[in-house]
Parts: structure tokens; C-alpha cells; sequence
């Protein structure tokens, strides 16, 4: 393990710090390194995994599809791609679809058909993007231009033009960065970089005021938090609020990359043929893959069942509060949970996620004060308080 690690450091570009032990397989929401130590993820590949590592119906689906059609070009049509375009319509608000690889490209095409929708139907210098702090629309130039968040942009100017930043969840001022040239804006309802932190209702009705008076589109970046993840299929439905247009990615194939953009027949017909395009997007076997698992995510007992469990984290997270005092505040979205620490307990969040991997716990780091988990959804109860026996443990020692 130790030779891999060095290989790694060796010849990967250094975007990531990762772990210090080698994962060998995984299944479910348990995950063996090559020492067959046995870890529970409370990661889920960072909310992708939402079925479990190693699902055996995805990865029957996976099999019968790579023997009958590998790949594609989007020169020709492929019935996968158009049955999971049915069924992402169907349980949303959408007439169309456009498929991608990457939240991060969904992202860049729903900036693109917006612009173009406001250039072609209202005029050319319709093309201003609103958008918020502490937000996280990926890492290409134009998602850390709409985060413009320090940390992610250090060294990578000039960044791309046309984007107005706002505080979240703050009204005060917010008219002043809308006018006759906003195309769009475009927000989480649910982000995690400083914990779970949701849309509150006086902010989801002033962006709702000004997009109807400025005449502007309302994007909503949904790449982690859709497909189930909150305890509804899409979060928008929790939120009194109609996208038009959506992000997704992350959990819609279980970790085989697909991503996307939903929107309205009235806003697609001004993306014309070679407007944008994708190699890779809406391929025949993450498009089967995707069909199955909005096939299971889509139904209310599942999502009955995603609620339950956010439920039951909740009550033994505050558990373990109230015999330690070592949070300062405990957030959730179904099952995307944030635990912030309080500083008197002088715990470090990076001695937690690496005290928590020694005994078997993969958990996430959400800023420099807060621990995130985002485990699968189909994690079962066992392995929920198994999971959180270990994170007491984690903080037993670090106290």
C-alpha cells in the first residue's frame, strides 16, 4: 500500500491531499483497503453512490449494455438516452433534456442556454449572471467566476466577465445587482461549503420578485443535491420555487459519469444545431444505468425512507452532543448532514476525518470548522449507528 501511495505523490498532478490507505473494493456502504480493513462510508464518492457501491442490479444493467451498445456519437440516436430523457422529464418540470459527463459542464451549458435564450428572444446585452457567496458550481473558469470564492481562484485570473456575486440568504441590497441586462441567476437551495445551509423563504421570494420583474431565468444548480439526496427527488420541490432550468449530476448513474441540464421546450428551441454539443454526454450505458436509478429514487418510499434516516443521524448526532458539548450546530438536508464543532472542544477537523478513517469511518470535510456526511441512501440502520459509534470514538480521543 505504502509503494502505491508514493507512486501516487509521484505522478499525479497534486489537486487532491487523499487519505492515507489505498481502497481495493467497496460494496454497498463498506469500503475494504488493500489490508482488508473495513471502513463504513459516510462519503458516498461525495454524494454520487446514492444505491451503494457495487449495486447488483446497476451492475447487471451495466453488463447487458456494454455487450449491446458501448458508445455512441449524438450524430445517432440511442434509446437509453432517450427513455432516461423521458423519465428525468416526467418527474420534473421539464420538457427537455441535454445530457453532459459533469456537473461541472452542466453548469457551463446552462449558462450558455440562458445567455443565448436572452440574446436571441429579448436583446444582445442580455447576459449578465447573478449569483452567491459560498457557493460551489464547480472548477472550471467560469464555476469559481460564479463561487468567486478566494480559495478557488487564486492564480487563475482574469476570470470570465458578466457575473454579479451576492451574499446567500441576504436580501439587503439584493435589487441592486439585477437589472435590464441580468440573463439569469443562478443559486443552490441546498449548500454545503459551510456546512448544509438552506435557502430561506424570504430569499427564495425576493429572487422569485426579481426574476419576474427583471425578466431574468432562474438556473438552479442541483448537480449534488438532486436525484433523492434532500428526501425529495429534486430539493426544488421543497422550496416553493420553479426552476428554469436545472443541474444535475453526481447520483443520477451511481458513479458512472453523467450529467445534465433539464429545461422548457420555450427556452431549448433557441439552442440550435452546433450551438453546444458533448463526445461523451448521454452515452448508452450511463443512460441505462440512470434510467434504473430514477426508477428507484423517483418513488415516495424511497424517499420516505432517505427522510428516515436523516431522522435517525439527527437523533444520534444530538446524542452525542449532549454528553460532550462538541458541536456547535447540526444541519441536514435529508441525507447531507453537516456537524460543525464548537471551538471549545479545540478538535480539528482534519484530526476528526483522520482519527475517524483509523477506525474505520470515511467521512468529508466541509470548511475548517465543520465535517460533512453524505452517505448512500440506501445505508442501512446497522450501519448508521455503527457509523456514529465510531465518530464518538473519533471525538473521545481527540478530546
Amino acid at each position: 500500500m505504502k509503494k502505491i501511495i508514493n507512486e501516487y505523490a509521484n505522478y499525479m498532478v497534486p489537486f487532491y491531499a487523499p487519505a492515507n490507505f489505498v481502497v481495493k473494493k467497496a460494496s454497498g456502504s463498506l469500503v475494504w483497503d488493500l489490508r482488508n480493513k473495513k471502513y463504513i462510508d459516510f462519503t458516498a464518492g461525495i454524494a454520487v453512490t446514492n444505491l451503494g457501491h457495487s449495486n447488483k442490479e446497476l451492475t447487471s444493467i451495466l453488463k447487458k449494455q456494454s455487450g449491446e451498445l458501448w458508445h455512441l456519437s449524438n450524430l445517432y440516436i440511442n434509446e437509453p438516452s432517450v427513455t432516461l430523457a423521458k423519465k428525468l422529464c416526467q418527474n420534473s418540470f421539464a420538457d427537455k433534456v441535454f445530457f453532459c459527463n459533469s456537473g461541472a459542464e452542466s453548469i457551463e451549458a446552462a449558462v450558455k442556454i440562458a445567455r443565448k435564450f436572452c440574446n436571441s428572444k429579448i436583446n444582445k446585452n442580455k447576459n449578465e449572471i447573478v449569483s452567491f457567496s459560498t457557493s460551489f458550481h464547480g472548477r472550471t473558469m467560469l464555476g469559481i467566476a460564479l463561487a468567486k470564492a478566494k480559495h478557488l481562484i487564486d492564480g487563475f485570473a482574469p476570470l470570465p466577465k458578466g457575473i454579479k456575486n451576492h451574499p446567500y440568504n441576504d436580501i439587503d441590497n439584493l435589487e441592486n445587482i439585477f437589472s435590464d441586462k441580468t440573463a439569469a441567476v443562478i443559486l443552490e437551495l441546498v449548500q454545503w461549503q459551510s456546512g448544509i445551509t438552506k435557502a430561506n423563504k424570504k430569499f427564495i421570494t425576493k429572487i422569485k420578485q426579481l426574476a419576474k420583474k427583471y425578466n431574468t431565468l432562474i438556473i438552479i444548480d442541483e448537480v449534488q443535491s438532486g436525484i433523492g439526496r434532500t428526501g425529495t427527488f429534486f430539493a426544488y420541490e421543497q422550496f416553493n420555487i420553479k426552476p428554469d432550468i436545472l443541474c444535475f449530476a453526481k447520483g443520477i448513474s451511481n458513479g458512472f459519469p453523467l450529467g445534465g441540464v433539464l429545461t422548457t421546450n420555450e427556452i431549448s428551441k433557441f439552442m440550435t444545431v452546433g450551438s453546444h454539443g458533448t463526445t461523451f454526454g448521454g452515452g448508452p450505458i450511463a443512460c441505462s444505468i440512470g434510467s434504473k436509478v430514477v426508477d428507484i429514487t423517483s418513488k415516495k418510499s424511497f424517499l420516505n425512507q432517505v427522510r428516515k434516516k436523516e431522522a435517525r443521524f439527527l437523533k444520534l448526532l444530538e446524542t452525542i452532543n449532549a454528553k460532550y458539548n462538541c458541536f456547535k450546530k447540526i444541519t441536514s438536508a435529508g441525507l447531507w448532514i453537516g456537524v460543525e464543532l464548537n471551538k471549545q472542544s479545540n478538535i480539528e477537523v482534519d484530526d476528526l476525518i483522520n482519527q475517524s478513517h483509523n477506525k474505520g469511518l470515511m467521512i468529508l470535510k466541509a470548511n475548517p470548522t465543520t465535517v460533512r456526511f453524505s452517505p448512500s441512501l440506501i445505508i442501512e440502520n446497522e450501519l448508521i449507528d455503527d457509523g456514529l459509534k465510531i465518530f464518538e470514538e473519533a471525538i473521545i480521543d481527540l478530546l
